[in-house]
C-alpha cells in the first residue's frame, strides 16, 4: 500500500479546498482537460462499469444554450466559467462490458433488467463525477458542482437521442475566492459516522 498523502496535498483536495462560484479568467487549455480525463478514469466503478460521460463546454454559443435550463442563481457562475462540464452516464453502458470487463459476459444481466441498468449507471456515473472533482483540483483546478437546472430541458437540448443522461454539472476553472459563500460546517464523526 501507498504512504499517506502528505498535509499539502491533503489541504488542497480536500480541506481547504472550496465550491468556487466565481472564476478568474484564466482559461482551461485542452491538455489539462486530457489530463482531467487521464486521472478521473481510473476511479473504481462497479464491475469497471465507467458509465460516467462528460460534456465540456467551453464556447460562449454552447454554454448559451445550457443557461435557460439552469436555476437563476446559477445562470451566471455557469456564463462567465472557464468550462461548465455536464456530468451525465451512458444509459447503454453495459455495452462496452465485453471489453471493459472480461471476467464474464455480464452484459446480459443489464439488457434484461432495465432498472439494475438504471441504478448502476446513475450510482457509478456519479461516482465518476466526484472523481472528477477530485482530480480537477489535484490539477490545480477549482470546481463549482450544481444541481439547480432542468435535467429534461439539458437532455432534450445536448441529449436528445437519451442514449446520455445527465446527472449533474460542474464549472470549472481558477477560482476567485470573492465569490465564495462563508465557509459551513461539517457533522462531527459522531453524527455521521457509525462504526459496528
Amino acid at each position: 500500500m501507498a504512504a499517506s498523502l502528505d498535509q499539502a496535498a491533503q489541504e488542497q483536495i480536500f480541506v481547504s479546498a472550496r465550491t468556487f462560484n466565481k472564476f478568474t479568467d484564466r482559461t482551461v487549455n485542452d491538455e489539462t482537460v486530457r489530463r482531467l480525463y487521464d486521472l478521473l478514469k481510473w476511479g473504481p466503478t462497479s464491475m469497471n462499469a465507467q458509465p460516467g460521460r462528460y460534456l465540456v463546454l467551453r464556447s460562449a454559443e454552447a454554454r448559451a444554450r445550457l443557461l435557460p435550463a439552469l436555476g437563476p442563481s446559477n445562470v451566471d457562475k455557469t456564463r462567465l466559467a472557464p468550462l461548465t462540464v455536464i456530468i451525465a452516464h451512458d444509459t447503454r453502458f453495459y455495452d462496452q462490458l465485453p471489453t471493459q470487463f472480461p471476467a464474464y459476459d455480464a452484459r446480459p444481466m443489464f439488457e434484461a433488467n432495465a432498472e439494475l441498468a438504471s441504478l448502476t449507471a446513475l450510482r457509478n456515473g456519479t461516482l465518476q463525477g466526484a472523481y472528477l472533482i477530485i482530480a480537477a483540483r489535484m490539477l490545480g483546478l477549482d470546481a463549482g458542482p450544481m444541481s439547480g437546472f432542468d435535467n429534461a430541458r439539458v437532455d432534450a437540448e445536448f441529449f436528445p437521442d437519451g442514449g446520455w443522461k445527465s446527472n449533474f454539472i460542474v464549472n470549472l476553472g481558477y477560482g476567485d475566492a470573492s465569490g465564495n459563500h462563508p465557509r459551513g460546517p461539517r457533522l462531527p464523526f459522531d453524527t455521521a459516522v457509525k462504526v459496528l
